[in-house]
């Protein structure tokens, strides 16, 4: 028997996926959790052998929780569940240690497969999300990327409208820093304006 948990905060989401695995005399559903914590403490306690997990949760973002995820349990399949259809978004959960990613709008049977390939050790894609890595558009992010504590920092207080003297001033360091992060920030996400990264930024969860 196939033990499935559940994370997802969304009512409707979690009534259909346990609709679909009860009708499997293969799966159980072991547990079904709304929050990031709960799944995690959940995941230690009932020793499932699949997580279908939504990105998008109230506590914590996919791509920490599916390393926290994977720290603790190396083995547990995990399947990314998600309404993020961008290239960077799927390539950055599935590098954190998810087994598959499926968006939301795909068919039940998507999911099915996704927990058999899982099982077997295989990366699985649901049709629409492989499309979305098989064709690179111009000027598109292929990679999310890697922001220090500080970067972010700086990321909302000028999504805030924070001028760099401004800045400078609350973080207690120098307009010339600011500045050298702003550049920084820039150069990693190939943009030429911070309004640019805000929007990368904001469009991938970062802040």
């Amino acid at each position: 028997m196939i033990k499935v948990l559940l994370i997802d905060d969304h009512p409707i989401v979690m009534e259909g996926l346990k609709n679909l695995l009860s009708r499997r005399e293969d799966v159980t559903v072991t547990g079904c959790f709304d929050t990031g914590k709960a799944g995690l403490q959940a995941i230690e306690d009932l020793a499932p052998d699949v997580v279908l997990l939504d990105i998008n949760l109230p506590d914590i973002n996919g791509i920490d929780l599916c390393q926290q995820v994977r720290k603790y349990d190396k083995d547990v399949r995990i399947i990314a569940l998600s309404v993020h259809n961008e290239r960077p978004v799927i390539k950055n959960v599935l590098n954190s240690g998810a087994n598959g990613y499926v968006l939301k709008n795909a068919v039940g049977d998507e999911i099915i497969m996704a927990i058999n390939a899982a099982l077997k050790g295989e990366i699985y894609l649901c049709r629409a999300s492989r499309n979305i890595v098989s064709q690179v558009q111009e000027g598109e992010l292929t990679e999310i990327p890697k922001i220090t504590r500080r970067e972010k920092e700086i990321m909302v207080l000028v999504s805030k409208g924070l001028t760099t003297g401004q800045i400078a001033e609350q973080l207690f360091i120098s307009t010339h820093t600011v500045e050298s992060h702003r550049k920084n920030l820039m150069d990693k996400f190939d943009v030429n304006t911070m309004t640019a990264v805000i929007k990368f930024a904001t469009q991938f969860g970062l802040i």
